[in-house]
């Protein structure tokens, strides 16, 4: 397995642990009666589920990105150091991503999500040279 696809693998398995998080902390705001229910009336989520919710989804936004991204440089043979350190990047920075957002950390949070974006873009634009 290529570098790059490990660190696929592992950003799936952390969007997993998200979605793990999100639930237990949405469930206990919700109360289980309405989280097993059908939902047909929606409810806010506040504080630590709300936020687990919105780094969640932001990170099934830079998935997709990221996948892009891996997708092209291993079918167009085009990885190496250079897109593995990339891959390795986009990983630590969504790992801490979910602290950042879920504990507020501002500025770093944006600081933390760019870094990630712009592993993924030179990703990119190293399969396009």
């Amino acid at each position: 397995m290529t570098p790059e696809l490990f660190a696929l693998t592992l950003a799936a398995l952390l969007q997993v642990a998200q979605m793990a998080l999100y639930s237990v902390l949405a469930q206990r705001q919700v109360g289980r009666d309405y989280a097993v229910s059908p939902r047909d009336e929606g409810r806010e989520l506040s504080g630590l589920a709300a936020r687990a919710q919105r780094a969640m989804n932001n990170h099934f936004e830079g998935l997709i990105l990221f996948t892009i991204a891996v997708v092209v440089v291993t079918y167009s043979d085009q990885g190496g150091s250079g897109s593995a350190l990339c891959a390795l990047t986009y990983l630590v920075a969504r790992v801490l991503y979910v602290p950042a957002y879920l504990y507020g950390w501002a500025p770093w949070r944006s600081l933390i999500w760019a870094v990630g974006l712009l592993a993924t873009v030179l990703m990119l634009l190293g399969a396009l040279l």
